[in-house]
């Protein structure tokens, strides 16, 4: 889980995990908070670390320390559904079965009929091009992680990157069964004007524009996710 400043919901994010200390391991990597979040998350995970600000990187760097032969990147506003580790393909088959990454359905909380639209625009468009987004909760087996080098260390971006190159392997497994993610930026910023945004960022970044540039764009005016 790649974290910064998130001490007002780090608590709430590994809750639900806890039950599962022992089938899954917990690795929390801070990106230079200025609050309390890695003193929070500290007895709730079995890792916490701390490394430069960037969350590919920091997700890179949790994925060098995990010892599983599966890998899931979660972000913190984000929550997996209930039994989701039945879910996942964990079984021997899976990599002979090309069943070796994918993601889940999105469900954005609070929720308006704007927003499930955009939601069900998200799963969508996720099925169809095999490109995935970070807020889906990918998972992807370990070998190929690293036969691939991981995410690129990029500033926007970093998770349609990795998709691009895991479809050319095998397509996602889709799971159906949704996962619930914070629509604050939606509220924060409004819906459509957010929409427009990140079609507008897509567009530039399918037309080759650099995402350091698409970082810019996407901090202006005065955007905060935690990157």
């Amino acid at each position: 889980m790649p974290v910064r400043d998130e001490a007002a919901g780090i608590v709430q994010a590994l809750l639900p995990l806890q039950e599962l200390r022992g089938e899954l391991e917990i690795i929390v990597v801070d990106g230079n908070s200025n609050d309390a979040t890695r003193v929070l998350a500290e007895p709730l995970a079995d890792q916490v670390i701390v490394t430069e600000t960037g969350r590919a990187r920091q997700m890179n760097a949790g994925a060098l320390l995990a010892r599983g032969e599966w890998l899931l990147f979660l972000h913190a506003d984000t929550r997996l559904p209930e039994g989701f580790m039945q879910l996942l393909p964990l079984d021997a088959e899976a990599n002979t079965a090309n069943r070796t990454w994918g993601r889940f359905d999105v469900r954005l909380q609070p929720s308006s009929p704007l927003l499930r639209l955009v939601a069900w625009m998200m799963n969508r468009r996720s099925r169809l091009t095999g490109v995935c987004t970070g807020d889906q909760a990918i998972f992807v087996h370990r070998t190929l992680f690293e036969q691939l080098g991981g995410y690129a260390e990029i500033p926007l971006m970093e998770d349609i990157e990795l998709s691009k190159r895991l479809r050319r392997r095998s397509p996602p497994l889709c799971i159906s069964t949704p996962l619930t993610t914070s629509s604050r930026r939606w509220q924060q910023h409004g819906t459509l004007s957010t929409i427009l945004l990140m079609w507008r960022l897509r567009l530039l970044y399918w037309l080759g524009v650099a995402p350091e540039r698409l970082a810019q764009l996407y901090r202006q005016p005065s955007r905060h996710n935690g990157r």
